[in-house]
Parts: structure tokens; C-alpha cells; sequence
């Protein structure tokens, strides 16, 4: 078992948080950073400090890497990140020359679904979306037992679709974004509200993050909605009833069989689902004449995305490299593999030459 350990790199707006991951996905180790969001070389330094301390207690094969961003196909370029620095940053490259071990960087959600399909909410399922309300919201479809991630390698980006057209300003450059209104950042951002303007819910996170205002936030709310607070549980589920507007939206689109929510804004639990789960249910297209799917917490919380990248790096390590004749032989097969399917442009000339 211990050559089959791997690192997972979980890379959110806030934090970084890496672990030691073995092969049924338990968290061997686990350590926790800041994230430097300004500097890409910052990012990349954390990285390899992090590899650092973990290899230096474990023997791993390989590294995985969930980004907050946009990665695109292969797998090695953040593309872009909303909340992060990295603006066509060849991530994948760059650590791998730093840390001499197999690397994949894959999107954050991404990584999480993995986990979650694999060893969590999600196993008896093959049809998910996953929804991880962090900073943001992050999204990733495993569609028959596989990982879609579009053309480009950008699908899944839920938190970006408009959903109030001119409305809250986005860090991503658009405006009225589903994450502006269903995140992390909408409870910190009512919060300090709050507590600015000396409402009775300010007064109460103020008294229980002892006046310290940055600490304002989402944990802070879920406390004081489970206190009892009833000003708490109603911007709990404000913000539940706009998740679930998306998860109306995305059924329309995907028709998965479950819905797994995950991140750290699902830590408030019932409090958040049940009315997401009640809006999922007024707002689903065809309703009463189909089945519905299941919204339900993720089971692996703040470990997915860190699982779910590790598992992902050791199963890339673990494919056969092709080799340039077995790429040769590939490309020689393809017309003749063409001839034989019916429907090609290849089978319809073999049967007009048949004729």
C-alpha cells in the first residue's frame, strides 16, 4: 500500500489544503496553507514546500492538483482564475520541474466529484453533478461513470452562469453570476453588512467572532443559525433558495440522477439543503411528471478536493505511455476502422465501391 500513496493538492481562493492519499482514499496526512493569491510564483512555491514536507515522511508517486480556475484540456494550463492570479499559467510544468514527480492539475470541482463518485455521496450513481460552495461556486458532471469536461476542458463552471442579468459585479468580469447570489462570499458579504450597520444578527456575529469583523462569515452565520438565531436561518436559507434555483436549472440541462453538494458553505447542512431542496422542487421544469433527483451533502466535506486530485495523478501514472509506433499503428488503423462503421464518410465510399 505504501507505494501507492499520492499527494492531493487542493488549491481554493482562501487556502491550500494537501493531503497523503492512499488507495481506498483515506487522508494519510494532511497539512493547510494560505493561499498567496497575488503571485503565481508564490502559488508555485507553496506547491513544492508543501510536497517538501509531505514526501519527507512518505514515499508518493505522484502529485494531483485541484485548482480553483480554468483548466484547459490536457490538463497542465490554468487558463484563468477568478479569484487567484493565474492567467494562462502552465501549472502542470512548472511544479513537475520543481518536485521531479508525476504531475496532473485538473479544475478543483472536478477533482471533488472524482471523490465523491468514487468513494463518497455519489458511488451507486453515474450520473452526478457536483456543486462545491466554497469562496465560489465550482461544478463538475460525471456522466456514465466518466469525468465531462467539455471541448475545451472548461465545463462544469456553474457559479458563472447569469442568473439576475446587471446584477452583482463578478469577479470574473460578468455581472449577476449564480456564485454573486448562492457562496460563501454572499454569506460573508450580508454578514459584514450586518454588522457594519449594527442590525440585531451584526450585533450577534460581531459578539461571537468577539468584534473581530473579518472574521464575519459563513461559519460565523451557520453558529448562530444552529444557536437559534432566527435572522441567521433566514439568510441561510436566502442563500439556500438560490442554490436551488441553479439546481432547477442544471436539471433541466443534465437530468443527473443525484446532486452532491460540497464545500464549505455545506457545513451548515439541513439549514442550507432544505430549502435549496424546496426551491429544486418549485423551480424544476416538468415537475410531478418526472422522476427527481436527490440533493444531498457531500460525505468526503473539505477532503474531496484533495482525494479526488490524488486518485485522479495515480491513475494518469498508472496508463501506458504510447509509444510512436503504437501512435503509427493508431493512425493506419483509423481509415480502416472507418470503412467498417457504418454511418462514416469512410463505409459509405467502401459500399459505392462495393457497388
Amino acid at each position: 500500500m505504501a507505494e501507492k500513496l499520492a499527494i492531493g493538492i487542493d488549491i481554493g481562493g482562501t487556502k491550500v489544503k494537501a493531503g497523503v492519499v492512499d488507495l481506498d482514499g483515506h487522508v494519510v496526512q494532511r497539512v493547510r496553507r494560505e493561499t498567496p493569491t497575488t503571485s503565481p510564483s508564490a502559488v508555485l512555491n507553496t506547491i513544492a514546500d508543501i510536497v517538501s514536507e509531505l514526501r519527507a515522511q512518505h514515499h508518493v508517486i505522484s502529485v494531483g492538483i485541484g485548482a480553483a480556475g480554468f483548466v484547459d484540456s490536457t490538463r497542465s494550463t490554468v487558463l484563468f482564475s477568478p479569484h487567484l492570479a493565474w492567467r494562462h499559467e502552465p501549472l502542470r510544468d512548472a511544479v513537475r520541474r520543481r518536485i521531479g514527480l508525476s504531475v496532473i492539475v485538473d479544475n478543483d470541482a472536478n477533482a471533488a466529484a472524482w471523490a465523491e463518485w468514487k468513494f463518497g455521496a455519489a458511488q451507486n450513481e453515474d450520473h452526478l453533478v457536483c456543486i462545491t460552495l466554497g469562496t465560489g461556486i465550482g461544478g463538475a458532471l460525471v456522466i456514465s461513470g466518466q469525468l465531462h469536461r467539455g471541448r475545451y476542458g472548461l465545463a462544469g463552471e456553474f457559479g458563472h452562469m447569469q442568473v439576475v442579468p446587471d446584477g452583482h459585479p463578478c469577479e470574473c468580469g460578468n455581472r449577476g453570476c449564480w456564485e454573486q447570489y448562492a457562496s460563501g462570499n454572499v454569506l460573508i458579504r450580508e454578514a459584514q453588512s450586518a454588522a457594519r450597520a449594527g442590525s440585531p444578527l451584526g450585533l450577534r456575529l460581531l459578539e461571537l467572532t468577539h468584534g473581530d469583523l473579518d472574521a464575519v462569515d459563513g461559519r460565523a452565520v451557520t453558529e448562530a443559525a444552529r444557536a437559534g438565531d432566527q435572522d441567521a436561518v433566514r439568510l441561510l436559507a436566502d442563500v439556500g433558495r438560490w442554490l436551488g434555483v441553479g439546481i432547477a436549472n442544471l436539471a433541466a440541462a443534465f437530468d443527473p440522477g443525484i446532486f452532491v453538494v460540497g464545500g464549505g458553505v455545506s457545513d451548515a447542512d439541513d439549514l442550507l439543503l432544505d430549502p435549496a431542496r424546496d426551491a429544486f422542487r418549485q423551480g424544476l421544469t416538468g415537475r410531478g411528471f418526472r422522476p427527481e433527483a436527490q440533493v444531498v451533502r457531500a460525505h468526503l466535506g473539505n477532503d474531496a478536493g484533495m482525494i479526488g486530485a490524488a486518485d485522479m495523478s495515480r491513475a494518469l501514472r498508472r496508463r501506458p505511455r504510447r509509444t510512436r509506433s503504437d501512435r503509427r499503428a493508431a493512425l493506419a488503423e483509423r481509415p480502416r476502422r472507418a470503412a467498417r462503421e457504418p454511418g462514416t464518410t469512410a463505409s459509405l465510399f467502401a459500399v459505392r465501391r462495393d457497388r
